[in-house]
């Protein structure tokens, strides 16, 4: 058997979904479908903004653009299948959706993780070395790095979806979740998981906690300069400049490592369906609400877009 249709037995999977109460269903699908919008409008505004704005074309800015894309790409995913299941009830997926589904996940998922790191190594260079920043963070080490996250995500992903999908499922195919997921599917596989969870587990490392120790270290020298400031107000703007970050790094990494990093004993469906709603579902939609609420730059070009727009619509129709 070469090919993975071939060691798999089965052609589709069931996904348990988020709930078997039917009165929920209409309310959540209601819900879901307002944080995909706001999610979509977030994102791709946080883009266009980023893009028609030169004051916002600097590395910092360069990094969020490219995060908006990728929780765009996160939500694209996993949210329109989860919709489609509490609209239509229906909760059949296909072997080969959910590989895709699981290879995208995945892949956005690293890079976002990466970005993050990225983002503070940005941030350690604007605080720590401001005199050297604008020869640190240039144009070809922002696209260096950037292109690093992204081949570093799909690869990640690609060694990820093929050890998962070289597994046998001999039938077995209800899948305890709302989406397709690794942890599930190994619980469902007949097949010995132990060479997957040697992979699995290096590629956490790799994906988890090598970007959280970058951005960790970036952030202890980050705090010492900061005290090194002797003004509050410089200790301010410099702590500002980070804020944003911090916050979705927080949130970020807080749920990735409730999620995976615990023991299987102590494992709760409900916990652990509640912390997959947040991570693929609300986190896409909070980091651009994170940046443009907590940044002046942001918030200002936001404005002068929207005077630029009335000004352009009284000219048209006047």
């Amino acid at each position: 058997m070469t090919s993975m249709e071939n060691r798999s037995e089965v052609n589709e999977f069931i996904l348990t979904g988020l709930t078997d109460a039917p009165e929920l269903q209409v309310p959540l699908f209601i819900i879901f479908t307002l944080i995909y919008l706001i999610t979509l409008v977030g994102n791709l505004g946080m883009i266009a903004l980023i893009s028609w704005d030169s004051h916002l074309h600097t590395p910092m800015y360069f990094f969020l653009s490219n995060l908006s894309l990728v929780d765009f790409g996160y939500s694209l995913a996993v949210t329109p299948k989860v919709m489609a299941g509490l609209l239509t009830g229906d909760k059949v997926i296909s072997y080969n959706a959910c590989a895709t589904q699981i290879f995208f996940f995945v892949a956005f998922a690293t890079v976002e993780s990466f970005l993050l790191a990225s983002m503070s190594y940005d941030r350690h260079a604007a605080v720590c070395k401001p005199l050297y920043y604008t020869t640190t963070m240039t144009s070809t080490v922002c696209a260096y790095l950037a292109s690093g996250t992204y081949i570093c995500g799909f690869l990640n992903s690609s060694i990820v979806t093929g050890n998962t999908f070289s597994l046998s499922f001999c039938r077995a195919n209800v899948v305890r979740h709302f989406f397709c997921d690794v942890p599930p599917l190994l619980s469902i596989t007949c097949s010995d998981i132990y060479s997957t969870e040697i992979v699995i587990f290096i590629s956490g490392i790799f994906t988890v906690f090598f970007p959280l120790l970058v951005i960790l270290t970036s952030y202890l020298f980050i705090f010492i300069a900061i005290l090194t400031i002797h003004s509050a107000e410089g200790r301010q703007k410099a702590f500002s400049t980070c804020a944003s970050h911090l916050t979705a790094v927080s949130i970020f990494y807080g749920t990735i490592i409730f999620m995976y990093f615990q023991p299987s004993s102590r494992h709760c469906m409900d916990s652990d369906k509640m912390a997959s709603v947040f991570y693929t579902i609300v986190i896409p939609m909070l980091n651009p609400l994170v940046y443009s609420l907590r940044n002046k730059d942001v918030k200002s070009a936001f404005q002068k877009t929207l005077m630029g727009q009335r000004h352009q619509l009284g000219h048209l129709f006047s």
